[in-house]
Formats: C-alpha cells, sequence, structure tokens
C-alpha cells in the first residue's frame, strides 16, 4: 500500500494522531461497548459498528450510540457510567509497531513533536501516562476539548501548529482514519497516512500512505534517517502470535484470538516458534492483508532450517523479533524460490546472532 506525493515543503515538526496510530486502544478497549449495552438488555450490533464512530469524538459517537441503541440514558449519564471501564482497559493497550521506535528517534534527533487526538485532553493523558516516555516527547498536547471544532475540521491542527511554534505547511502529520486525513490536508500540513481497517480511503488525501510505522522513511521529509537496522533486518519489540499450523500457514483457533494483532502488523518478519512437543524453529514470516478473510490475515509460516521435521495440525506459538520488508500486495511464496532463500538467510543469520549473544527471544 503505498501513494506518494514529492515532499516540497520544509518539514520542521511531527503532529502524531494517537488511538489507531500510536496506540492500540481499540484491541484493548474492544468488549466494552458489549458488556455495557447487555447490562440495559441490548445486544451489539457489530457489523453495524464496524468502524462506524472511527474518528469521532465522545461526544459525537455517545450521541449515536443512546439513539441507536434506544438507551434510557442521556449522553452525559453515558459517559459518566462507561469512562471507568475504558479507563482501566487503557493500562492494557500496546504501542503499535515502529511507534516507540520514531519517538524515541525523534526526540533524540531534536525534532518537535505533538499529540492531536479528537479524544479529551484527560484521556490523551490517561492513555499515554502507561508508556514511558511519551509525555515527555511531546512538546504539545491537544485534545478537541481545547478546539471549536474536532476533526475532520482544521482546528485541532491549526492550534498545535500554533502552540508548537510552527508553521502549519511546516508540519508533518501521521494520521490512521480519514476524518484525520481530512482535518490535517485542511490545515494545509502534509500528511502520512497509516490506515487501520477498512479506511482505505486516506489514499486519496494522504502524501503517502503506509501499511506501519516500520515503514516510515524520514529522510523523504528531510528529517534525520533512522540508523538501527542490522545486516537488512530491522530489530523490533516482540510480536505474539498463535495459532494452528497447517500446511505451510498459521489458522485462527476457537479458543484464542490468534490473529487479534493490529492491522499494522503486515510484511515479512522472522522469530522463533514452539510447537506442542515444546520444540523450538527459526522461522520466517510473510503477514499479508487478505481481505477475503474474517481475520482479515493471511499468515504463512517457514521453517529456516531446511533438515527440520514439522507436521500439520500443531498448536504453535510464534514470538516475531525481527522486521526485513514491507508487504507488497504479493505473497512471498509466489516468488522466486532464491528470493525466499535469501530472505531465510538474512533472518538465520540475525537469529544466529541473537542466540549467541543471550539475546534468545521465545514464544
Amino acid at each position: 500500500m503505498s501513494c506518494f506525493c514529492k515532499n516540497d515543503a520544509n518539514i520542521v515538526a511531527v503532529i502524531f494522531d494517537l488511538d489507531g496510530t500510536l496506540l492500540d486502544t481499540e484491541r484493548a478497549t474492544r468488549g466494552v461497548l458489549s458488556e455495557f449495552l447487555g447490562k440495559y438488555g441490548k445486544e451489539l450490533n457489530r457489523e453495524r459498528e464496524e468502524n462506524k464512530r472511527l474518528g469521532l469524538t465522545q461526544k459525537e459517537s455517545t450521541a449515536f450510540i443512546v439513539r441507536d441503541y434506544q438507551l434510557p440514558l442521556t449522553p452525559d449519564q453515558f459517559i459518566k457510567e462507561i469512562n471507568p471501564l475504558y479507563i482501566e482497559r487503557w493500562r492494557d493497550a500496546k504501542a503499535l509497531p515502529g511507534a516507540n521506535r520514531i519517538i524515541k528517534h525523534l526526540a533524540k534527533n531534536g525534532v518537535p513533536m505533538a499529540l492531536a487526538s479528537n479524544s479529551s485532553t484527560e484521556y490523551i493523558y490517561a492513555k499515554i501516562s502507561h508508556h514511558k516516555g511519551w509525555k515527555e516527547s511531546f512538546s504539545v498536547i491537544l485534545g478537541n476539548d481545547q478546539v471549536k471544532f474536532g476533526k475532520p475540521a482544521p482546528d485541532l491542527f491549526e492550534e498545535t501548529a500554533k502552540r508548537m511554534g510552527v508553521p502549519a505547511v511546516n508540519c508533518l502529520v501521521i494520521e490512521d482514519s480519514l476524518v484525520g486525513v481530512k482535518a490535517a490536508t485542511a490545515a494545509k500540513t502534509k500528511v502520512v497516512a497509516v490506515p487501520s481497517r477498512g479506511e482505505s480511503d486516506c489514499c486519496k488525501l494522504a502524501n503517502i500512505t503506509l501499511n506501519s510505522l516500520l515503514e516510515f522513511q524520514p529522510e523523504l521529509w528531510g528529517l534525520p534517517p533512522f540508523d538501527d537496522w542490522v545486516n537488512n533486518t530491522l530489530p523490533i519489540e516482540p510480536i505474539h502470535l498463535s495459532g494452528l499450523y497447517s500446511t505451510g500457514s498459521l489458522f485462527g483457533t476457537t479458543e484464542n484470538a490468534t490473529f487479534a494483532i493490529p492491522d499494522q502488523v503486515v510484511g515479512i518478519y522472522f522469530g522463533w516458534a514452539k510447537v506442542d512437543s515444546d520444540r523450538k524453529f527459526k522461522i520466517l514470516v510473510s503477514i499479508n492483508l487478505d481481505f477475503s478473510s474474517v481475520t482479515y490475515k493471511k499468515i504463512d509460516v517457514w521453517l529456516i532450517d531446511a533438515n527440520t521435521d514439522l507436521t500439520s495440525e500443531q498448536k504453535m506459538q510464534i514470538c516475531l523479533v525481527g522486521y526485513i520488508r514491507s508487504w507488497d500486495n504479493k505473497k512471498l511464496g509466489s516468488m522466486e524460490m532464491d528470493k525466499l532463500e535469501e530472505y531465510k538467510s538474512i533472518a538465520r543469520a540475525s537469529l544466529e546472532k541473537a542466540l549467541h549473544g543471550g539475546d534468545n527471544q521465545v514464544a
């Protein structure tokens, strides 16, 4: 997934959206609304709710929910009752792939950063308080309660740029939703979109669209490049998944949320696998978007050591520790064998180095 327009602006500051861009709050809070509606004898219509309120303020979203489900509450009463449930779950919200990396990199290089979210400022602080160094990294943190109109109006980004002391045209906004991209475009900033599910229309307006923050290239915007690639691999914070291994792929099982991983986890990765027998294997993994599947992901697994014997229909736990490249809309399995072997060789060398260095991450 990529759309790119040449960067002609002098980018001197970066403004991030929070939910779905840096923080996986959606998965952390999944189930809260369903549980809450159950208390009032209502059943969540998942098809109707899927992405329906992405990018809306809490007040806007609440008004829709109260009306749609005919709840015996005012919007303010709804917020007062449900907020403690969300706050409790926010502590479990994980940073999205590449989020900590980009924050640390820009901070280290003195690039001003800000947060501009359709959440209230109070909730923004509650969400980021569980992530070390985040609060200190942003010179401005702005919620929708501090401007007249939230996204898709430009107010949030215009006010954030003003408080940073940087013209909006010299700011780069990183967003995951169409309403956020619209707001950034209206504010005349440059925009990088890393769309959440169902937000592919971001590509039509954003300067560049990425699958993941791991694909972000600061140098395209005149910012200091990353320097953390090692022998064609990028060490990453471990990503864990599990499921049933069969005929070279990982499938979901009824008793776990195998593919409850962020939409942004796509590309070619490597790491370790453990099966029922507790045997551990070095693996290469291709994670592709599969729009025809309810899991939205196609996960192919290759054992790196050719002499490894692994039968199908085994439960497998996976820990991904490195990243090789982005997803390019092609199945790795359809590539020439020499390309597959090249990736295996790169992964094998990195994993062997980790073993000898005592940095053995195993699922």
